[in-house]
């Protein structure tokens, strides 16, 4: 598979759910199913309808402290775009510009991110492109 598009397929999948609980929320899901009724006519209207029911479930993850619940559904909408991208390679460019519009860092914001660290004896190394929680015993 073309590291391009799981790049992108990666961060779709986490900015839309990421969007769920926020403002920018109806673009989101206005532009996603725009890009399944481009590709998937048929299948737009179930593709809104498991955009609504995922929002309902990172709500009620987020109420209830349930981290875990938000990353499985983040993963599911990774390979749904994953899928989409493989599929339709040119949808790739509504994607990366619906994206740009609907996020602070824009489709490339995970290509920006680079990391390198190096520990040794007993040392450690924390790094996070995003929230980290470290809990030690």
């Amino acid at each position: 598979m073309d590291p391009e598009i799981a790049a992108l397929a990666g961060t779709a999948g986490t900015t839309v759910v990421a969007l769920m609980a926020g403002d920018a929320w109806r673009r989101t899901r206005e532009g996603v199913v725009a890009l399944w009724r481009r590709v998937h006519p048929e299948r737009a209207d179930s593709i809104d309808a498991e955009l609504e029911a995922t929002r309902t479930e990172v709500l009620a993850g987020r109420a209830a402290g349930d981290r875990q619940s938000e990353e499985e559904l983040t993963a599911e909408w990774q390979g749904r775009m994953r899928r989409l991208l493989v599929g339709s390679p040119a949808v790739a460019e509504d994607l990366r510009r619906l994206l740009d519009e609907i996020s602070p860092g824009g489709a490339d914001s995970a290509a920006q991110i680079r990391m390198r660290a190096t520990a040794s004896g007993h040392g450690r190394v924390y790094q996070a492109g995003r929230d980290q929680h470290i809990t030690e015993a």
